[in-house]
Formats: structure tokens, sequence, C-alpha cells
């Protein structure tokens, strides 16, 4: 047996756990959460001249607002960031292979998004500012956050955020340009995100 696939595996495991705050992680969202990590070692291998990629769950509105969250999550730096990872192609992979309920929720959670914009600042979520885009974010992303009308929110954003991390790190360019992967890396611990914006 492959020791350095069991590394890998058990670290991608704390990557997506560490990424929802699994003990109190709706059960949706601890779902979706594995159905990542399992959809992450089930990659097909890339067809030559394949035809360019369409959702197959998103919608084209929900998919922008997928690449548009995943980005700001893991934004692009030094480094490429969630977008040119197509972390919303690995998020659409894992929902369409979902189950019903995790699909409801996640997408009650995208119209939640552009909802709770539209009263704060007028606008969806996409073509908020970078600013007002970044104060929503941390509303829902503070583990102190116990509003009743954030809850949708506060849920979601762990959903988003857990499927972004995996789809991140472990797509070609996340494990290249992002962690130097040599093909044999693995991973002790995942400290989380390190953007200061994104600690709450």
């Amino acid at each position: 047996m492959n020791t350095s696939h069991l590394n890998r595996r058990e670290a991608l495991r704390k990557i997506a756990l560490g990424g929802i705050g699994a003990a109190s992680a709706p059960l949706w969202v601890q779902n979706l959460s594995a159905a990542a990590l399992a959809h992450s070692h089930q990659k097909p291998a890339a067809v030559e001249g394949a035809a360019e990629w369409s959702p197959k769950f998103l919608n084209a509105r929900q998919n922008e607002l997928v690449i548009t969250l995943s980005e700001l999550i893991i934004p692009q730096t030094d480094t490429p960031g969630a977008k040119a990872a197509k972390v919303n192609e690995f998020v659409d992979a894992v929902l369409d292979d979902a189950d019903g309920n995790e699909k409801k929720e996640f997408a009650r959670g995208l119209r939640w998004m552009d909802s709770r914009s539209n009263e704060l600042f007028g606008a969806d979520f996409v073509k908020a500012t970078p600013e007002q885009q970044t104060a929503l974010l941390t509303i829902i992303s503070s583990r102190s956050n116990k509003a009743l009308e954030d809850q949708i929110g506060v849920e979601f954003f762990n959903a988003i955020k857990s499927l972004t991390i995996t789809g991140y790190y472990t797509s070609e360019v996340g494990m290249r340009e992002e962690l130097g992967d040599d093909g044999n890396l693995f991973f002790e611990d995942y400290p989380g995100c390190t953007h200061p914006e994104h600690k709450a």
C-alpha cells in the first residue's frame, strides 16, 4: 500500500474538516465536505481535444458567484488563486454527484448570498464592490456570529470554504504552484487561511 497516498488522504481530510469546523457544522455541510474529499481522489484524466467545459449542476449565474466567492477565499497573490485552479469546476462536479438535500442547501446558500448582499448594498454579490464583498464574508465567516438572519450564510460559507480549499489544494495549480508538489508531497497539518482579512 502506498504510504504517501495515505498521508495525503489524511492531510486532505484535515484540510476539509478544518475548513468547516466539523464539530459544529450541520450534517449537510459535513456530507458535502466528505463528498468533496472523496471526489478529489477520482478526478478523470484530461481528454485531448475535449469540448469546452460547461457546468452540470450550477447555472451560469451560480457559477459566476462560485468563481467570485472561491477567489475571495483563495485569491491570486504571487501564486494563482482559486479561479486559475478552476475550483468552480470542482465544486460543480461535487454538487452534480451530491445527494438532493446537499444540492438544495447549497443552492439556498447561493440565493441567500445575493439576497443579503442586496439588503446590505443594493446589488447582487458579484456586482458589489470588493470592499462590500469582503464585509459580507467577514460577517458570515465569524464563528461568533449567532444572528438568526445570518445562519444560512454562516452554514453556506463553511460549505463553500471547505469545497474551495479541497478543490484548490488537490488541483494541479494548487499542488504545483502553491505547495511546490514534487509528486511526493504530503501534509502533516493545515494551518488554515493565512490572509489577515479572512481571520475571524
